[in-house]
């Protein structure tokens, strides 16, 4: 199979260009974008459009595949985030939507190595550099996380930091100002991934709290901060800025109030901590061992 970069109809489901939430990557390549005292900066991936009236997010994230991948969306972004005062944060992962017909990790690691996905790097990142709109570039996210989801995780670490590395290399060469985040899931181990500093202006995490994942596996809730601590000394050994860019979390009214005031908090422990994205859309692969797809929307993540 050959790389496709073909301006095609997106599906329902995974039209995340339109899905904006998750932009506080931003912060460096836009000092203005500021947060009220005491709070962390806010963002969200927000395909439904639930922040779309809200002036707290200053972060718009857009998820992006680089096959089949419909270019003017971006535009389309664009102009969503300038007219709302939001930064893009664009997550693009390599593959394509379309489940039966993705490659295989073999493939892709061979394609990146020689060559045959450079003109769809080069393609997107030159649409990067025509839009008006600070962009900060998440590529190949969670590549720690071995658990069968994603066709660049679980590498060996060579592997992919040659790979993130060739990419942003192509990246920059077609969008000079992009800023580069680099983001792990956050376990033990995430360090063997890490590509240099020279090519990470930002560390993301993940961060997700499951109240019926807590009770079964730890017998109590967790907090945000419980969850996002280990994940955080990790990130910030690199002394690189932090942002939590997937944040999500389901449970009972208790459970959810106390994430809900506990998210935004300016932590002194969590002093690199420069921003929070919440992912308002329904998981997109079940959780194991029977937890299914946890529906992190704010308008249906409490439950009764």
């Amino acid at each position: 199979m050959k790389p496709k970069l073909d301006y095609l109809e997106i599906r329902s489901h995974d039209a995340g260009f339109l899905a904006f939430a998750l932009a506080g990557a931003m912060l460096i390549a836009m000092p203005a974008l500021a947060a009220p005292p005491g709070t962390v900066p806010f963002g969200a991936y927000d395909p439904d459009g639930t922040f779309i009236d809200d002036p707290v997010p200053i972060i718009e994230h857009v998820f992006l595949p680089w096959e089949d991948v419909f270019l003017p969306s971006l535009t389309d972004a664009d102009a969503y985030a300038l007219e709302r005062d939001r930064a893009l944060l664009v997550t693009l992962e390599p593959w394509t939507w379309s489940r039966s017909e993705r490659n295989t990790p073999g493939f892709l690691r061979a394609g990146i190595a020689d060559g045959t996905y450079d003109v769809n790097m080069r393609t997107i990142c030159g649409v990067f550099d025509t839009l008006q709109s600070p962009v900060t570039l998440r590529w190949g996210h969670e590549m720690d996380d071995d658990n069968g989801q994603f066709i660049w995780a679980g590498w060996e670490p060579q592997d992919y930091i040659s790979a993130y590395r060739r990419m942003i290399d192509i990246c920059r060469e077609a969008a000079p100002n992009i800023t580069v985040m680099w983001s792990p899931l956050g376990d033990e181990g995430m360090e063997l991934y890490y590509p240099g500093d020279d090519y990470v202006d930002l560390v993301g995490l993940s961060v997700f709290g499951l109240q019926a994942w807590d009770q079964a596996k730890y017998g109590r809730d967790r907090t945000f901060a419980e969850i996002l601590g280990p994940r955080y000394e990790r990130a910030a050994s690199f002394g690189k800025p932090v942002v939590v860019a997937e944040l999500g979390y389901v449970g009972r009214a208790p459970y959810i109030e106390d994430w809900e005031n506990s998210v935004r908090v300016a932590y002194p422990e969590f002093p690199n901590l420069v921003g929070v994205v919440y992912f308002n859309f329904p998981e997109v692969y079940a959780w194991p061992e029977g937890f299914g797809r946890p529906d992190w929307r704010v308008d249906s993540r409490t439950l009764p």
